[in-house]
């Protein structure tokens, strides 16, 4: 009697869909990627809040930091990315892992990168404050912390705080959408306000990629 199917792999079907979206359109070289969770899936004015430069969405809602690892060859190295915008680790630490767990993630996405891309730098977005998570608010601040720490010590991480923005009096600003997680327009204005400078100083930079340079700031 034949063996049962395999289980399908979790986010199959969203990962097929990047296939097939890259082979309708190729995505642009040497873009800047966002990738991560549904907080990064969601962002559906990216093009026009990080314009002029490329970018390339390839965030699947629900994922942690090792759904992103276990599919690295899929949604990172294909696309030689200037730069990752990098957004998981919520849900992670809603799924009770630890923070140890949840930074050693975070580090084997680091390697993977290193491997691949070299050193490309890695942007890390810290974990936000929602008014679903707010029991989660002391881990998230020590995840955090750990990536803030891990950022002074790599030339090829940097670590953007969108929380203080994010917060009136210790407690989340209404910038939610009913289900009191995901982050309604006024949310994302505000990330792009914080998120767009480091593209800015990227771009500045005039480091090379992949033989090329992508447009300069204003």
């Amino acid at each position: 009697e034949a063996s049962p199917a395999p289980p399908p792999l979790p986010f199959a079907a969203e990962i097929a869909r990047f296939a097939e979206l890259d082979a309708a359109s190729p995505p642009p070289a040497c873009g800047y990627l966002f990738v991560g969770s549904s907080t990064i899936r969601f962002w559906n004015t990216l093009d026009q809040d990080m314009a002029p430069y490329p970018v390339i969405n390839r965030g699947f809602g629900g994922s942690k930091i090792e759904d992103v690892d276990f599919y690295f060859d899929r949604v990172v190295a294909p696309y030689h990315p200037r730069a990752i915008v990098f957004y998981a680790g919520e849900n992670d630490l809603s799924a009770g892992q630890t923070v140890e767990t949840v930074v050693a993630n975070f580090q084997r996405f680091l390697d993977l990168k290193t491997a691949q891309l070299g050193d490309a730098p890695v942007y890390f977005i810290s974990l936000k404050p929602s008014k679903l998570r707010l029991a989660q608010m002391p881990l998230q601040a020590e995840v955090n912390a750990r990536i803030r720490a891990l950022a002074d010590a790599r030339a090829d991480l940097d670590y953007i705080d969108v929380t203080p923005a994010m917060l009136d009096q210790g407690l989340p600003k209404d910038l939610y959408v009913e289900d009191g997680l995901h982050m309604n327009p006024q949310g994302y204005a505000l990330w792009a306000q914080i998120v767009k400078p480091a593209l800015d100083r990227d771009a500045r930079s005039g480091r090379m990629c992949a033989g090329q340079t992508v447009a300069t700031a204003p």
